[in-house]
């Protein structure tokens, strides 16, 4: 629900060099792939989910997202 209409391989801002490293394999909703580093970027559990891009700066797709959120049922 929440990646309705939104391609595989679709572009988001990131802002920091950091990032998150996932508890468990089974939150892992997204991957990104940058400088030779894999990395979970969008991670969920239960009615939870967090991305470690920005998504108010990711354009079209952003706001996509966002909007499919305002409709989401709690279901990941």
């Amino acid at each position: 629900m929440l990646f309705r209409s939104v391609e595989d391989d679709s572009e988001f801002y990131f802002v920091h060099s950091y990032y998150p490293v996932a508890g468990s394999a089974a939150d892992i909703v997204g991957e990104t792939h940058y400088a030779d580093v894999t990395f979970s970027s969008i991670v969920a559990r239960d009615n939870l989910l967090a991305t470690q891009f920005h998504l108010e700066r990711s354009g079209r797709i952003g706001l996509k997202i966002m909007e499919n959120f305002s409709k989401w049922d709690g279901q990941c």
